[in-house]
């Protein structure tokens, strides 16, 4: 019972900050709630008992990450200077983007729903299952998308130093 209210508690955290994040005009606020989502995030892994993936999210995302974008606003954008409004057209078009994401995840959630389940039921995940999933290269694993990322992490990191350094 109290593993129910705590996670209606973070989804609680993590749905109000997440439409703060996007409704917000400020961005270091933005940011900000971005990083309660994280931080909700890490909680949720917790209640699933991976403490790994929890202090993995909290060092990686919650504390390396926001770092990072927190530089890059303060390197690209006035911090104190509210966003500014766009037409109503590029709005309709986003909310109709946003819409459509929504469905089609919701529809691949939905249809799989079933399969995730039987199979997380016949037996736990492994920590040394999780890992060799994430740094494997066979079919369904994760090494070419984990590189791919950092690649563009450090195009950020350059990007962000280049526009820093024009100022």
């Amino acid at each position: 019972m109290a593993e129910h209210i705590i996670f209606y508690i973070l989804s609680a955290l993590i749905l109000f900050s997440t439409i703060m994040a996007v409704l917000t005009r400020k961005i270091i606020r933005a940011a900000t709630y971005l990083l309660f989502v994280l931080l909700g995030t890490a909680g949720l892994y917790l209640l699933l008992d991976y403490p790994f993936l929890m202090a993995v999210q909290i060092a990686v995302y919650a504390g390396g990450i926001m770092v990072l974008f927190i530089f890059g606003i303060l390197l690209t954008h006035e911090p104190g200077h509210r966003v500014k409004h766009e037409h109503s057209g590029k709005l309709v078009v986003a909310l109709l983007a946003a819409f459509a994401g929504l469905g089609i995840c919701g529809h691949i959630i939905f249809s799989n729903v079933t399969k995730v389940y039987s199979y997380v039921v016949q037996s736990e995940f492994d920590m040394q299952d999780v890992g060799r999933a994430m740094m494997g290269t066979d079919k369904y694993q994760y090494l070419l998308p984990f590189e791919a990322i950092s690649v563009l992490l450090l195009a950020c990191i350059i990007g962000g130093i280049l526009i820093g350094r024009k100022r």
